[in-house]
């Protein structure tokens, strides 16, 4: 799969390196800004049971 996006990457290795980083920063902002929050309200973390 690395080497599929990296074939399909446009320009030299330096111009791939710094697009690479930056489509992966684009992921990592839509999962903090965007998918996270829809889940939270499904996905209840503050809500601990301790069983004795």
């Amino acid at each position: 799969m690395y080497a599929w996006l990296w074939r399909k990457l446009p320009g030299r290795p330096r111009t791939r390196i710094l697009t690479a980083l930056v489509l992966a920063g684009v992921a990592v902002a839509v999962l903090w800004y965007v998918v996270f929050p829809l889940l939270e309200p499904v996905v209840t973390l503050d809500e601990v049971t301790v069983a004795k």
